[in-house]
């Protein structure tokens, strides 16, 4: 009943149910032939308090054609297939007093219908009479209405030019526009605060900015500003992809921030803006698996100096920041760390795999309590360093020397607690499985092995191998 009890609620049953005397019944009985969704939803309007008095019904002698009658009073009373008719009414009607709340339940259709058909009439007549008449189609019509009265009439000067190109459809929005269309919607910045033109689509579905120069220099200032913020949180390379190239994932591979990922912000030539975080080239990827260091940041520009002279002045610096180093054990204390979780290309560092050739050993670890708690905990230090919370280890990075810097300047503004939880996580993940310093740590700390361990499954699963 959804279609036409808004109506029915407002201004009862129009159209007339066709009846019929019923067949064997003297009484005055009569059923419903056509009507019976108008029969039905008057009822359901009177249980909720809306009568509009007695319905009216057209009465079948002997021989009519139900069929027939009811299609000739809908063809009297329906609204008009075309939207310009459609228009006509429902100006009459606003001329009258009707608002669009009135006219959406009146006729049964939605208030954006009302108000996409009332639209039309910011339109020119001619054009509105070749849209009557399937001239043009309801694309073309759209975008009209994103047009002024003057562009409205140059447009149907070149419609009218036999020998002139005149835009329809999508091209006519480009048209419009100079080239380029740029919805409202696409904005980083505020777009009421920016005071910039916008143009509205007069069905009060789009918005586009009126000048698409005005809206790049805003958008690139906000690019700008997001890229600095990207580099202030610790990433080490953001590449602006402008208009007209593309970043085809395909070609990259994801990487954390701290093996060398970088950000990408893609710019759209419609002004859409979509970041990519976290990615390297195939090629840099497969560097990565070899274990290598990848260039992650702008080296840093060095004077005209002889190799010699490099040497000494880099063993010179590196002799007195040592010496100085052990008056401030706590940020020596912060810089092993970061060696241990970076590398260095004098610290190789590797994560416990903790892998197992039996499917069932391995599940059982990975879903044992301990390895629960202890990823709980990994988590915490993860988001403490800015990384991702889904990284899978918290050591592990590749020796790039900017990375190992950006995680020791993080653990400088860390006290000593937390750079403590940090190397617990980080001890952790570097413990050999099976190894002598398990058995010595163990027995220091008294590890209660019924806290974190029961025989399941895989423990009776590798008992019942061994024994056959």
């Amino acid at each position: 009943m959804g279609d036409i009890l808004p109506s029915i609620r407002k201004r009862g049953v129009i159209v007339p149910l066709i009846v019929r005397p019923q067949a064997g019944n003297d009484n005055g009985v009569h059923e419903i032939v056509a009507g019976r969704r108008r029969w039905t939803a008057n009822a359901i309007a009177l249980v909720e308090g809306i009568d509009h008095g007695p319905l009216p019904v057209a009465i079948l002698d002997a021989g009519d054609d139900a069929d027939a009658i009811e299609a000739s009073l809908l063809e009297n009373t329906r609204l008009d297939p075309d939207e310009v008719t459609r228009w006509e009414t429902f100006a009459r009607l606003v001329k009258e007093g009707r608002d669009i709340a009135d006219i959406s339940a009146t006729f049964g259709i939605p208030e954006l219908g009302v108000k996409r058909i009332l639209a039309l009439g910011n339109l020119l007549p001619r054009i509105r009479d070749l849209y009557r008449k399937e001239k043009i189609n309801a694309a073309t019509v759209r975008h009209l209405t994103l047009a002024s009265k003057q562009q409205q009439k140059a447009w149907l000067a070149l419609y009218d030019d036999d020998d002139a190109y005149c835009p329809t459809g999508q091209q006519l929005k480009a048209w419009l526009f100079g080239g380029q269309s740029i919805k409202v919607e696409h904005a980083l910045f505020d777009v009421d605060a920016s005071g910039l033109a916008i143009v509205a689509d007069l069905f009060g579905e789009d918005r586009y900015f009126a000048d698409a120069d005005a809206f790049w220099t805003a958008q690139n200032a906000v690019i700008d500003a997001r890229k600095e913020d990207y580099l202030d949180a610790g990433w080490f390379d953001v590449v602006i992809v402008p208009p007209g190239e593309y970043f085809y994932r395909y070609e990259f591979a994801k990487a954390p921030k701290r093996k060398g990922g970088r950000v990408y912000i893609d710019v759209r030539e419609s002004g859409e803006v979509e970041v990519h975080e976290g990615y390297v080239t195939s090629k840099e990827a497969k560097r990565l698996e070899r274990g290598e260091a990848i260039e992650t940041g702008p080296k840093v520009p060095r004077p005209e100096v002889t190799s010699t002279m490099q040497t000494y002045i880099n063993l010179h610096r590196h002799a007195a920041v040592r010496a100085s180093l052990t008056r401030h054990p706590k940020v020596a204390l912060r810089l092993m760390v970061a060696h241990v979780i970076v590398g260095s290309p004098l610290w190789t560092v590797k994560p416990e795999p903790q892998t197992a050739r039996n499917d069932d050993v391995r599940e059982s670890v990975e879903t044992c309590r301990a390895e629960t708690d202890f990823d709980a905990k990994r988590r915490a230090v993860l988001d403490l360093l800015g990384f991702s919370p889904e990284e899978p280890t918290v050591t592990g990075g590749n020796g790039d020397d900017f990375g190992l810097v950006g995680v020791f300047l993080r653990l400088l503004d860390v006290p000593d607690r937390a750079v403590m939880d940090v190397i617990v996580i980080v001890m952790g993940e570097t413990l050999a499985s099976g190894s002598a310093a398990i058995e010595a740590v163990g027995g220091e700390i008294g590890v209660d092995m019924a806290r974190y361990w029961q025989a399941d499954d895989a423990f009776s699963s590798v008992s019942a191998t061994r024994r056959c």
